[in-house]
């Protein structure tokens, strides 16, 4: 593993170190959790798109639509 070292606001240290603790994990491991969440590949749902489909029943039908869309991705 690399070590790195980021310089953080006061407050946002003692934020990083209160859930840490809280969650009681390290800061590293939740560092890097958080690094990691905010670069994971952002992934766009094709739902988004659906108000330009022409159709006309898409805001009855976009509970379904979007189950849809969670299920195909898992």
């Amino acid at each position: 593993m690399m070590r790195t070292t980021v310089k953080l606001p006061v407050e946002l240290d003692a934020r990083l170190r209160h859930e840490a603790a809280r969650r009681n994990i390290t800061i590293s491991e939740l560092t890097r959790e958080a690094i990691e969440c905010h670069l994971a590949p952002r992934r766009r749902l094709s739902a988004a798109a659906a108000g330009r489909s022409g159709q006309s029943d898409i805001s009855e039908r976009i509970e379904d639509i979007l189950a849809s869309e969670v299920t195909s991705s898992r």
